[in-house]
């Protein structure tokens, strides 16, 4: 058989591809009219087409997830080299099994009853595979959903980052504000000592101020008369207060100094303090940052998109089920009966035969469908014509033994006549 003869085109690669797809019977198709060609062509366009989205969903779901995590509107995030090639493979390999679930739900969903209308027993019949489609199309619908909203979801979602981003330095700020306030409270502590010794310390600094001032005043006006008792009585005051302040800022020294090293340390500690809540920031930011995934988009889209996610996902639906649904809505082509034929040739050529029975019962007629495995069969039968002549053979064996040793007997009687115990050793009968 050949194209020629049956004055059928020659089909293209393509067009053998989508036959593939639909998982089909290319030799039988390449001779079926035009009508099974195009039918079978389109259902396998259906199936590539759904592994060829799932690549693509799939792509940008996992570069989604593994992708670089910031504010949604920044343009600037860099993927790198490691992350697009690992996002590439796991996108081939999603829509790969994509591609064959499908081309498996198809190839073995039957014609029914051959008719264009779908009982519910073929329904029933096709529920799992209905189910297995139903669930691939939310797989594959999600993330091409928030791709296609991509602009929107960005803004809310810079939005959301923002928010829980000063929600979070809100909490950090009132974490951090008691322990600044503990340290304020020490520090202000320490410099109000301070700030009390420096007043007792300038009460005498400006004790001898005055009477240095004094004494300069008196031998300005009295310089004729040199260095006279009243200056030296003066002099002496002076000395006496210098001493005085010298001896509180000797008995103060160690509380000074303690004083300064705790308020050194205790700004140190808020300086730190400082620099713990700017990290704190930091880390709230990449906190807010990191609801970029997958999830959190697919929520916001379904927050916005209001009926359009609804549509996007009963158009994939409908991708996803249609080749099911077609198949069961489909009549019965030459196309068809050649794979019948097909079959029964295989199954009568391997042995396997089918018989039909019909019968009339009360509720009408009832067809039953009865094979026989004609390899079994003869299998069963050489076995039992083994048996039977082997039983035949020992018979016949059986009858000459018990010949032979009547004529032993008739000969010499007393080889196989004794008495006693010797009968159990010499008694070979």
């Amino acid at each position: 058989m050949n194209y020629q003869d049956n004055q059928i085109e020659k089909p293209h690669w393509t067009t053998k591809f989508l036959w593939w797809c639909a998982g089909a019977d290319n030799n039988l198709l390449a001779v079926s009219p035009m009508q099974d060609r195009v039918k079978y062509a389109g259902i396998g366009g259906i199936v590539f087409c759904t592994g060829l989205l799932a690549a693509v969903s799939g792509g940008y779901a996992f570069h989604t997830i593994f992708g670089p995590k910031g504010n949604a509107t920044d343009t600037s995030l860099l993927t790198s080299i490691s992350v697009k090639i690992m996002t590439g493979i796991f996108a081939v390999v999603w829509g790969l099994i994509i591609f064959n679930l499908d081309r498996f739900i198809v190839s073995s969903t039957g014609k029914g009853d051959g008719t264009d209308s779908i009982t519910g027993k073929e329904f029933l019949q096709a529920t799992p595979r209905i189910i297995i489609a139903l669930v691939l199309g939310f797989a594959i619908s999600a993330p091409l959903e928030i791709r296609i909203l991509e602009s929107e979801i960005n803004s809310e979602l810079s939005k959301f980052q923002s928010s829980y981003t000063a929600k979070l330095n809100n909490q950090t700020d009132s974490v951090f504000e008691q322990k600044r306030k503990g340290l304020e409270i020490k520090k202000g502590e320490y410099e109000e000592k301070l700030a009390k010794y420096e007043i007792e310390l300038k009460v005498y600094s400006d004790q001898v101020d005055d009477l240095v001032a004094r004494q300069q005043s008196e031998m300005q006006d009295k310089r004729a008369y040199g260095f006279g008792p009243v200056a030296k009585k003066m002099q002496a005051d002076i000395d006496t207060k210098r001493s005085e302040r010298n001896k509180f800022i000797d008995q103060k020294r160690g509380d000074i100094d303690g004083w300064r090293k705790q308020l050194e340390f205790v700004n140190g500690e808020i300086n730190k303090e400082a620099d713990e809540l700017r990290n704190a920031y930091k880390q709230n930011e990449v906190i807010s940052h990191g609801y970029d995934g997958l999830l959190k988009r697919i929520e916001i889209s379904h927050e916005i998109g209001g009926k359009v996610p609804w549509i996007i996902l009963a158009v994939f639906l409908c991708i996803e089920m249609g080749p099911i649904f077609f198949k069961m809505m489909m009549t019965k082509g030459v196309y068809d009966f050649m794979v019948e034929n097909n079959n029964h040739k295989r199954n009568v050529e391997n042995g396997i035969y089918r018989e039909d029975f019909v019968y009339e019962g009360k509720d009408g007629l009832i067809h039953l469908e009865k094979y026989r495995f004609l390899d079994v069969e003869n299998a069963k039968l050489e076995k039992e014509q083994k048996m039977k002549s082997q039983a035949k053979l020992n018979q016949e064996t059986i009858i000459e033994w018990e010949k032979m040793k009547s004529e032993a007997i008739k000969k010499d009687p007393s080889k196989f006549f004794t008495e006693g115990d010797e009968s159990i050793r010499q008694n070979n009968a």
